[in-house]
């Protein structure tokens, strides 16, 4: 069923709402997931779902949408701007080809179906060939069998679905206007397909199906470490999402296989700030949620043991509860009002049976007072989540006043708008890894920002 969400972006209320409600799109990347599905209608249609043929339908109609929809989306201030679209060709050129880990499958380092984990590698060059980010892809989770055994039929619980070719735009980037300060890194992408933040190691013999998120994480670093990252002179790690969630579960962990080393590590959380909010019913939606995420999987053993000597597994799988102890420099980068949070943990419909919020969550102009009061606690609440954190001169934030979910790995994001006192994303986080300049940058309240790239 589809059904517009807001004027100003009914193309994202198509794409959302033809996909599952059990795991956020972290990003609509339309070039890459058209190819992608045609690709398999070409090369795979024995194994194709019906889902896949219309997926693709979908996706060629909201194309058109979205591009024009990107033309003419109002910013925060009501100010209208234009993106320049990349010519077919560009995107092309940007298209990172698929390596499987068919050496780990023995060890158990399988996606949820058995099938092999796998990642996307775009070599770097020049002064960067000594350099190396690593992507852990987000995604969501899933949280009881049913929404898991669906997951083996895509691409993010099974590497049978997954594209074989990707683009790396944003952060991930080859082009030096784009991505300045990372465009000549070698620049890794580890396929999601866990569904718990690469943080799960059990195997359920009910469903027959592989929780092994932690596998995952440790062969795919394992392995590239032995292909030229244990040389690195630097290392990032980043994630969008339930990637941004495992950047900062793995955090330290990451900063420990360069122990001994000269390697400066660091790490990037891109909308993995997942809150344990009061929603609007009173209860705790996201916590119950993860509370299951967390006994189904067998996360508890591997979550960060500075948490969990005090506190309760689930509660050690949010990261406001675990960034302060962190000793591996990381930044912060997330919406104040992230759409994500507002919609499946704030606002989701079984804390709204009324509806009362159905508008206000995909729309902020349809917002009444007391919806953005509300709101305007959230974003309280997350200031003050970070308030100990930003403490530490080696961490960094950026959190802005945009109603967003990632904003590393779009191009009109990372390096377009927002922007904070006049300093966009990429300048703030290269400012903070190379050293140049701290940054602790806490936009004001909605709706004072007029440089946001808003998808609600």
């Amino acid at each position: 069923m589809c059904s517009y969400i807001g004027a100003s972006l009914p193309c994202y209320a198509l794409v959302k709402y033809t996909s599952s409600r059990d795991f956020p799109i972290d990003r609509l990347d339309l070039a890459s997931t058209t190819r992608s599905i045609e690709t398999m209608v070409k090369t795979r249609v024995g194994a194709v779902r019906p889902w896949a043929l219309l997926a693709l339908a979908l996706l060629l109609i909201a194309g058109s949408c979205v591009e024009a929809a990107d033309e003419q989306a109002a910013s925060g201030g009501g100010r209208r701007r234009r993106t320049h679209r990349r010519s077919a060709a560009a995107v092309a050129d940007m298209m990172v080809p698929i390596t499987f880990l068919n050496a780990s499958v023995e060890k158990g380092a399988v996606c949820m179906d058995g099938t092999p984990a796998a990642y996307h590698l775009d070599p770097g060059s020049g002064a960067g060939s000594k350099s190396w980010i690593v992507n852990l892809e987000g995604g969501g989770w899933c949280n009881n069998a049913r929404t898991c055994r669906f997951r083996t039929r895509t691409h993010h619980g099974s590497s049978n679905f997954m594209e074989r070719q990707i683009a790396f735009t944003g952060i991930m980037s080859a082009s030096p206007a784009e991505n300045p300060d990372f465009y000549n890194w070698n620049r890794v992408k580890i396929r999601y397909c866990d569904s718990a933040s690469f943080a799960g190691d059990t195997f359920d013999k009910g469903t027959g199906l592989y929780f092994r998120g932690q596998r995952i994480w440790e062969e795919a670093i394992q392995h590239l470490l032995s292909i030229g990252m244990a040389s690195a002179d630097r290392a990032l790690l980043t994630g969008c999402s339930a990637g941004g969630l495992a950047a900062i579960l793995h955090c330290d962990q990451f900063g420990a296989f360069f122990a001994g080393r000269s390697t400066t590590v660091k790490c990037l959380a891109d909308a993995g700030l997942f809150l344990d909010a009061v929603d609007v019913s009173g209860g705790r939606s996201l916590r119950s949620y993860y509370g299951d995420i967390v006994a189904m999987q067998g996360v508890a053993p591997n979550l960060p043991p500075t948490c969990t000597d005090h506190l309760d597994a689930t509660s050690c799988f949010f990261p406001q509860n675990i960034i302060d102890s962190i000793k591996t420099p990381i930044f912060l980068l997330n919406a104040a009002y992230d759409v994500w949070q507002i919609e499946e943990s704030l606002a989701p419909s079984k804390a709204d049976p009324s509806r009362a919020w159905r508008a206000c969550k995909f729309n902020r102009s349809a917002c009444n007072a007391s919806q953005i009061n509300f709101l305007q606690g959230f974003r309280d609440q997350m200031v003050a989540s970070v308030r100990g954190f930003s403490g530490s001169k080696s961490n960094g934030l950026f959190i802005n006043s945009c109603f967003a979910h990632c904003q590393s790995e779009l191009p009109a994001t990372w390096n377009g708008t927002p922007a904070i006192q006049n300093k966009r994303i990429a300048k703030s986080v290269g400012d903070w890894y190379f050293g140049r300049a701290e940054v602790k940058a806490i936009d004001c309240p909605y709706p004072c920002d007029n440089t946001c790239r808003n998808i609600i």
